[in-house]
Order: C-alpha cells, then structure tokens, then sequence
C-alpha cells in the first residue's frame, strides 16, 4: 500500500508519517522536496490541484492539511485563514483525486465542531450539524471534498476532537499553566469536552486505511469528560493543583471568538469506530492524562 499523506508537518500529520514508517508513504508539501526527506517527498502549492502524478501507485490518502485552529486569537481575518486553509485545498484536491478512475481510499480531515454546542446530549456521526461558525466551516471542508466522493472513492470524514499530547497543539496554553501550578477550569468547567489521545488517534488513523467505513466517524475517546474532569486528571499526573477557574469574560478577552468554543459543551462518542471493533488504549481520562507525564 502507498500512502499519500498531505499536512504531515502538521502535530497530527507528523506523528501518523512516523506510525506509518514501516510502509510506503509519499508526502505532498509546499516546498520543494530536500535530500534530507526521510519519505518520497512531492510539492503542491494551492490553490492550484495537484499533478495527478502524485496518485501514481497510490492505495490511499489522507489530507490532514488546515491552520492551526488554536495557534492564535481568533479575529475575523483569522476565522478567514482557517476558513480558506482547508476549503479551497480541500477541494482542489478532491478534484484532482476524481479524475483517478480506480478506486482509492480517501481520509479527509474534519472536527468535532462540526456539531456545534450540544449541552449534555450524547452525540454521534447521526447528530446534525450545529449552528456555530466552526460548524459552518466543518460542513464547508467536507463539502469540498465533494467531487471524490461523486466520482466514487470510498471517503471517510475525520471528525476529531481535542487531542491529548505532551507536544501539547491546542491544549499547550493550559498544559502550560498548569505545568506552573496556575492551571484550572475554563469557564464553569462543566462542559464536555470530546478528547482523545494523540496514540489513540493515530491508531484510529490506521485503522480507518485498512477499513471499508465511509462517512463521518469520530476520532473522540469512548468516555467524554468535562472540562473540570480534564484539567483536575492532567493537574494530578503532573502533580499540580488545579484551583485557580479562568473567567469566561477573560477568556473571550485572551482568545477572541475562539473562547466561544472551548466554553462549548459536546458530549460526543465514536460510535462508527466503537462499532467497527476498535479498542481504545486508553478510554478514560485519567489513564490519558498519566500518559501525557509518561
């Protein structure tokens, strides 16, 4: 099987190219291809399509590319480069995937935020899609990536949550904080939050390759916690308090618009991959969350 992997840069990219080392992987970038490239390295610069001679010989791929959703304060110029980061790629390689006749396995990244604020109510691929404006953008990435499913590659829609690793990704300003002993909950703490470890993720990731699953799956943990739940279980593996709550007004004020969606509450579970026979290394949060020290 060759795999054609774009976005492996990316925190979840780079980790799933690693997990993949033992088979043959190409990966598509925006620079040129360097001598000191561990994989067969090919370029692509959108919004362009990329040359259809990157698919030569390929089983599967996997688009992961997007802006960091975390990495700055959300502004409306921000909300546009998320917007545009995955839209118009997304869609210029889905186009260029459809002109490949024979059939080939196509993961395409998506969120959880897809589902927008749904409270306490237990959430799974069947949930429609929310009202939120990362829901807006969750429904138009996997839209774009329309004309692979029409022209009969077998896709399955990546709907991830919060991702728990050391390395930290959206999570880093609150591992950060509590590593220094300041950490506690985001607003009230008592919305759920659909996390999953960074292993579990990736073995899910490889999962789906080798499956016949199409359409949206969860890449969430079994068992949602709240935001309280979280921080208290990360706080203790680090052996650190957790008392000091960060304020909802202070967080909107720190993070703009994307304060809105951490103070959301998504009860979700995976229930395509639950159902699909995959077993999670780590289900709970407080095994997670020691594992994040270990």
């Amino acid at each position: 099987m060759v795999i054609l992997l774009v976005g492996a840069s990316g925190l979840l990219g780079g980790a799933l190219r690693d997990a993949l080392s033992h088979r043959q992987v190409r990966q598509l970038v925006r620079r040129p291809p360097r001598p000191d490239d561990t994989v067969e390295t090919a370029q692509w610069s959108p919004p362009a399509p990329p040359p259809l001679s990157v698919f030569d010989d390929v089983s599967a791929v996997i688009n992961l590319g997007g802006a960091g959703v975390g990495d700055e304060r959300w502004t409306r110029r921000r909300l546009q480069v998320i917007r545009s980061s995955r839209t118009g790629p997304t869609h210029a390689f889905a186009h260029a995937l459809a002109q490949i006749r024979r059939p080939i396995r196509y993961l395409q990244a998506s969120a959880v935020g897809y589902y927008g604020d749904t409270g306490d109510a237990l959430t799974d691929e069947h949930a429609p899609s929310g009202t939120t404006v990362l829901a807006g953008i969750c429904r138009d990435w996997e839209s774009a990536a329309t004309p692979a499913l029409s022209a009969g590659h077998p896709t399955a829609f990546l709907r991830t949550g919060i991702v728990l690793t050391p390395a930290g990704g959206a999570l880093t300003p609150l591992l950060r904080l509590i590593k220094l002993g300041l950490g506690g909950p985001l607003g009230n703490g008592r919305q759920w939050w659909p996390w999953i470890h960074l292993e579990d993720w990736v073995r899910a990731a490889v999962f789906l390759l080798e499956r016949e699953l199409e359409g949206p799956v969860n890449l969430t943990a079994p068992h949602p916690a709240t935001n309280r739940e979280i921080t208290q279980q990360i706080a203790q593996a680090y052996r650190r308090p957790a008392l000091l709550p960060a304020p909802a007004p202070a967080l909107r004020l720190a993070l703009g618009g994307f304060a809105e969606e951490i103070l959301r509450s998504q009860r979700v579970v995976p229930r395509a991959l639950l159902d699909s026979g995959f077993t999670f290394t780590y289900p709970e949060i407080s095994a997670a969350a020691h594992a994040l020290v270990s």
